[in-house]
């Protein structure tokens, strides 16, 4: 029997990007602001159609916004960790990086009453050290890879990447890659920022987005029979009325496709079973 998995996933930021990039002026901080405002549009539409969803929360978030942190445990969503800050690993030291991701840890568990299940490094740049700080700290998942669209993998660690030599790649590990997509992430699409280096234009019509997405999950329940798409959103991106909009329908046509909505946990548990048990997937 064929089962195509949808993975709606909220990057919940807040204005820990913009603090991230040195945009602290009040203008850029109103519009992490405005995240708080899209959790609630997106926990509505979320429960109008009985559907759980995965956010990714920075610690500084979780500490900023408490109430709204609840109110997502509240409704049945998962919480992953999103480190501490929205700063890269990859711009991070080993014991910049571990101290994050265990105070992060520390802070979800005291909201959920356990260590979150899965991670996503902000602006999906891992370092060096990532996987195996992620190992030794007991996650099933992590979310920031490219490599494949709708199947998840094992990581690898200890991949030799030399600029004049064939690539080595290393051993798989325990964890799961769920993987992702710029393509399928809201702000490259849709939000305009500047700063004194860059300029992303953004501001796409939705309607052209729309058919990407939606597009990607057809594809998928052609080329496979089992499969999981993660769509990635931010709140205070996708929470503007038109985008609203276009998320609920991006949710009709998947729904109208046969999509099965679970939570990033619950897509990396059923992809750990079928791999156990040697299923074709």
């Amino acid at each position: 029997m064929s089962r195509h998995i949808a993975c709606l996933t909220f990057d919940f930021d807040a204005m820990s990007g913009m603090i991230a990039r040195g945009l602290t002026t009040p203008t850029p901080i109103s519009r992490g602001e405005f995240g708080v405002i899209g959790v609630r549009r997106i926990l509505a539409l979320l429960a109008k159609y009985g559907l759980k969803a995965s956010f990714f929360v920075p610690g500084v978030v979780i500490g900023t916004y408490p109430k709204a942190v609840e109110d997502i445990l509240a409704a049945g969503h998962e919480i992953g960790n999103h480190g501490w800050t929205h700063v890269p690993p990859a711009n991070m030291s080993r014991e910049e990086e571990e101290r994050g991701l265990v105070r992060a840890n520390e802070l979800i568990n005291q909201f959920t009453g356990s260590n979150p299940a899965g991670y996503r490094s902000p602006s999906w740049d891992l370092s060096v050290h990532t996987v195996d700080l992620l190992l030794k700290n007991g996650f099933l998942y992590e979310s920031s890879l490219m490599g494949d669209d709708h199947m998840p993998h094992q990581v690898r660690q200890g991949d030799k990447v030399e600029l004049e030599e064939a690539m080595v790649f290393g051993a798989e590990t325990p964890l799961i890659e769920m993987p992702i997509s710029w393509s399928l992430d809201d702000f490259v699409h849709f939000e305009f920022l500047r700063t004194q280096t860059s300029l992303m234009q953004g501001l796409m019509a939705s309607n052209a987005v729309l058919q990407n997405w939606t597009d990607d999950f057809e594809y998928m329940t052609r080329a496979c029979d089992w499969g999981v798409l993660t769509y990635t959103c931010h709140p205070y991106v996708i929470g503007r009325g038109h985008r609203m909009m276009m998320l609920e329908r991006l949710i009709s046509a998947l729904l109208e496709r046969g999509a099965v909505f679970l939570t990033m946990r619950e897509a990396a548990e059923e992809y750990r079973r079928l791999r156990e048990t040697k299923s074709k997937i």
